[in-house]
């Protein structure tokens, strides 16, 4: 059974859920002021804990240096606290408070008249205890860190001047900030830059993650992120998130629950999974062999590679224990049509995965798996033939179960009439598949994974190093030998492609520590698929 840590980090809410569950928690009797003295001081405990990335050079302080340990009476612990109008410069100003009687010579930006009563009112005892109080930015003393408490969540307006030009001045200062909830100037939900924004350092998302943690437009501002748990009681989060479509983390425990895929001690191959691949051309051999290593990677029992003729050979000297099927090709060297095994049709295998490498000539492929009664991953070439086929028609005639792996660009073109997924990606893929009926998987630096009922899931960490050619189609045979296996052990489909998106990209992490990020060529992933799990 899940403790209650691990499901309060798969929980990812919106500016309106949030706001609907401290509404409860107020309502049970929780005082404001109370909270916001155990929000701060959790706040306050982290950032003494945590050394700073960067630094202003004229400290010459060195990098990794956890100054904020250090004696204040040392010197360099000088820290600015940026107070908005509302709670999150209330919750900015306790930890200015806090910070203070620990030594640390603290100053104040408060360019707001008006505040919250709350607010207002620990800025009269900081004024009180001496901590100085400046209005403009033009009379901000130099500082070691900065903490952003000027805006949290549910921000909507776009931000003028003078603010707006004050965060322009404030992000030119080589200085690491620190955010409180969510870096000023960032939706919460879309996570767009409301005219502008602070590019925190360090980021601390209070009581539950929020949404615009996970759009890939707002990850330059966040820097590393954590969440600051201050004990929201289960039961309130449940209450409010019952009837909405659920938005999950995939975290390693979820991962790990699912993976390795369970066996009984007497079993064959064929109870292992069978999965079959349609992928490579003449032009495009690469992307067979890539996908063929991602399958291996995921421990299917039985895998079958569907490549033009010419392909077999070398498709055998790099997947001996695969059965290479060699088809009829087109004169540009895709697969003409498929010439399966004797006694054996689609219907034979547990999963086909279709795409990489095809080339569009491959279109009457396509359209076979697409009429058969298998479950099937269309990656690359499968997704723009699908496209010019009309996507989301010709998926409500499928009743078997679709996975669809596009990336942003293949992601407009299957569904043009869908909202632009660079302005919120979790929404658009949440409308492409309760639209389309499939299970779409939509790639980024997050990517996000939506069901035909509206759940979603994310991947809440990647890496660059993902951003080579051919790593989709390790990705592709990852999951097609795992969506494979799933078929034979009732595992729920979506459980499936979001464990392989979290595999594959912590195989892209592993590497690149190991590697460097410009060392995770797609050949070097495969590498590192098993040792992602160790």
């Amino acid at each position: 059974m899940q403790n209650r840590q691990e499901k309060i980090s798969q929980v990812v809410v919106t500016a309106g859920q949030m706001r609907d569950i401290e509404k409860r928690i107020f309502a049970a009797g929780m005082p404001v002021v109370a909270l916001m003295e155990k929000v701060a001081g959790l706040i306050a405990r982290r950032i003494q804990e945590i050394p700073p990335t960067s630094v202003k050079k004229a400290y010459s302080v060195p990098l990794n240096t956890p100054f904020l340990r250090e004696s204040p009476q040392a010197g360099g612990s000088r820290v600015g606290i940026l107070v908005g109008p509302g709670h999150n410069g209330g919750d900015a100003l306790v930890v200015a408070r806090e910070l203070h009687f620990r030594g640390y010579e603290i100053w104040i930006y408060s360019p707001f008249s008006k505040l919250k009563e709350l607010t207002s009112q620990h800025l009269q005892y900081a004024q009180s205890l001496g901590i100085p109080i400046y209005q403009t930015i033009e009379q901000l003393p130099d500082s070691d860190l900065l903490i952003d408490g000027l805006f949290g969540f549910g921000l909507e307006r776009n931000l003028t001047d003078p603010i707006a030009s004050a965060i322009n001045q404030l992000n030119e200062l080589s200085v690491p900030i620190y955010s409180i909830d969510l870096p000023s100037g960032l939706h919460t939900d879309t996570g767009e830059v409301l005219g502008t924004a602070i590019r925190a350092t360090y980021t601390f998302c209070l009581g539950l993650w929020k949404l615009a943690f996970f759009q890939d437009q707002a990850l330059e501002y966040l820097g590393k992120a954590e969440l600051i748990d201050f004990d929201i009681p289960l039961a309130d989060v449940e209450a409010v998130l019952k009837d909405a479509p659920r938005i999950k983390r995939i975290t390693r425990a979820t991962a790990l629950a699912t993976l390795p895929l369970p066996r009984p001690p007497v079993t064959h191959k064929y109870k292992e999974g069978h999965l079959l691949l349609i992928c490579g051309s003449r032009r495009y051999a690469g992307g067979a062999i890539l996908t063929g290593l991602g399958a291996r990677a995921s421990g299917v029992g039985m895998l079958s590679i569907a490549v033009p003729e010419s392909l077999k050979s070398l498709l055998v000297s790099h997947l001996p224990e695969a059965l290479i099927v060699g088809c009829p090709e087109t004169e540009t060297g895709a697969i003409a049509q498929l010439q399966l095994p004797e006694n054996t049709d689609l219907s034979s295998f547990n999963a086909i995965a279709c795409g990489p490498g095809l080339t569009r000539d491959a279109t009457p492929i396509v359209q076979e798996v697409i009429k058969s009664d298998c479950p099937l991953i269309l990656d690359a070439d499968g997704l723009n033939i699908l496209a010019q086929m009309g996507a989301i028609a010709t998926l409500k005639k499928r009743q078997p179960v679709t996975v669809l792996t596009p990336h942003t660009g293949e992601f407009q073109r299957l569904f043009p009439d869908v909202p632009d997924a660079k302005h919120d990606r979790v929404q658009a893929v949440r409308e492409a598949a309760t639209q389309s009926g499939a299970v779409v998987l939509l790639k980024g630096a997050r990517t996000a994974i939506a069901n035909p009922q509206g759940a979603v899931w994310i991947v809440p960490e990647s890496t660059p190093a993902l951003a080579r050619g051919g790593s989709g189609d390790v990705l592709t045979g990852l999951l097609g030998g795992l969506l494979a296996q799933a078929a034979t052990k009732q595992i729920p489909v979506e459980d499936i492609v979001a464990t392989a998106a979290w595999w594959h990209s912590q195989a892209g992490i592993l590497a690149a520590q190991e590697r460097t990020e410009l060392g995770v060529d797609a050949f070097t992933l495969t590498q590192y698929l098993i040792k992602a799990l160790t």
